[in-house]
């Protein structure tokens, strides 16, 4: 069920591509809850992305870690508690939590963890990233001095325990980039065109995927931190979503 949707959204795309549809972008405008918890769709009643029975959920790395922070109890038996904050690309996600990379001593001390959710199961729209949060104690007699969280595109190293560390702003999400002209890594925007009126892919997320007006579907597979661009015979951007 779930290939057959994401069939139906790119090959919708592709009709667009060569004039047989018509396309159409919807720009969600809901903003992020200031409870930095996994957010539910707020909209109006429609089916659930819920896995279908046998089906495994779609766990995959959370976006973008947004802050480490770890605090540690007064009293005995002392527990240092990691509480980590991130960016999601959807609305959605669910069950977000830090699970360890780490097996044993490690040779720098630190302790890996990645921060992980099971992604939704539809193709969405670019809107603002949702905000979530999960916590991992660690045990006392620890031999770790610092932590090291892993996101999808970025990662966030502590290196003293207690502490806090943040990243820097995360990449744009293409909220608007439909009707602007798609300006490849390294190539220089047009003079005629102006630098609102462009879109540069060192401007996106790393993980970025473009289908041109001469370009088949080439595959099914799917990344919900990946971000798909339709571009028509200009080059300029008609639909962008997160799949």
């Amino acid at each position: 069920m779930r290939n057959v949707t994401k069939f139906n959204v790119l090959l919708n795309a592709v009709l667009v591509l060569t004039g047989v549809g018509n396309a159409q972008v919807n720009s969600p405008h809901a903003t992020s809850a200031p409870n930095p918890q996994p957010q539910e769709v707020a909209s109006a009643p429609q089916q659930t992305s819920t896995p279908e029975q046998g089906e495994a959920p779609n766990t995959a790395p959370v976006f973008w870690v947004t802050s480490v922070e770890v605090l540690r109890s007064t009293h005995a038996p002392q527990l240092d508690v990691v509480r980590v904050r991130g960016l999601v690309t959807t609305e959605g996600w669910e069950s977000v939590e830090l699970v360890p990379l780490t097996k044993g001593n490690p040779a720098d001390g630190i302790l890996d963890l990645a921060l992980v959710a099971e992604a939704p199961a539809d193709n969405t729209a670019p809107a603002p990233y949702p905000e979530v949060e999960a916590v991992f104690t660690i045990e006392p007699g620890h031999p770790f001095n610092g932590v090291r969280v892993h996101g999808s595109a970025n990662r966030i190293v502590l290196k003293s325990l207690p502490g806090y560390s943040e990243a820097a702003v995360p990449p744009k999400n293409c909220i608007n980039c439909a009707g602007k002209l798609f300006v490849p890594r390294g190539q220089a925007v047009p003079a005629n065109r102006s630098q609102d009126t462009v879109v540069r892919e060192e401007d996106l997320p790393g993980k970025v995927r473009v289908i041109r007006e001469s370009d088949g579907i080439g595959s099914l597979d799917s990344d919900p931190n990946r971000i798909t661009l339709l571009l028509n015979e200009k080059g300029e951007i008609i639909m962008a979503m997160w799949n």
